[in-house]
């Protein structure tokens, strides 16, 4: 894996604030070299620390985050995969994924370390212009997918269409 795409904190939220059912929960575990999970970006409600490898983030309905799973074994990487999902309030239809609870609305799913690096690329670029990737316009992620499946570049998310999208919300759309 490259250092370029270490873990970064995605939030300060409070430890002490207990989680609730209308929670989308994460678990992520961090062994060194075998098993790396983390959110690349998202707000999280609540943490909790199960034990020194593993915890457990809690995001609330409407939040968008991105869950970067990799894994290898003695002979190199054996899964690298990429999800940006939307939380679901309770009662909306959700897709399952594993380490999330009860899962949410997949926005993009990438597998494979080139395409995970080049969504990561992308969400770097998106966040050097000044735009908190969590806020992003949902379809934009579905583009980035559907251009990286096939071996395109997508197409650079701008100030302008992220305005757009928040006169958008504004509006009620």
């Amino acid at each position: 894996m490259n250092e370029a795409f270490a873990p970064r904190a995605a939030s300060t939220a409070s430890a002490s604030s207990p989680p609730s059912d209308a929670l989308t929960h994460v678990e992520l575990t961090h062994i060194e070299k075998r098993i790396e999970n983390w959110i690349r970006f998202g707000h999280h409600a609540h943490e909790q620390l199960l034990d020194r490898r593993r915890r457990i983030l809690s995001f609330p309905p409407g939040c968008i985050f991105a869950f970067v799973r990799w894994a290898s074994n003695d002979f190199g990487t054996v899964a690298s995969r990429l999800d940006i999902v939307r939380c679901v309030a309770p009662g909306e239809g959700y897709q399952t994924l594993p380490f999330v609870r009860p899962g949410g609305e997949i926005l993009l799913r990438v597998d494979g370390w080139p395409k995970v690096e080049k969504i990561l690329q992308h969400i770097d670029a998106i966040e050097a212009i000044g735009i908190d990737a969590a806020t992003v316009a949902p379809d934009h992620w579905g583009h980035a997918a559907h251009r990286v499946s096939v071996g395109f570049e997508p197409r650079a998310y701008t100030l302008e269409r992220h305005q757009a999208w928040l006169k958008r919300q504004e509006c009620g759309q």
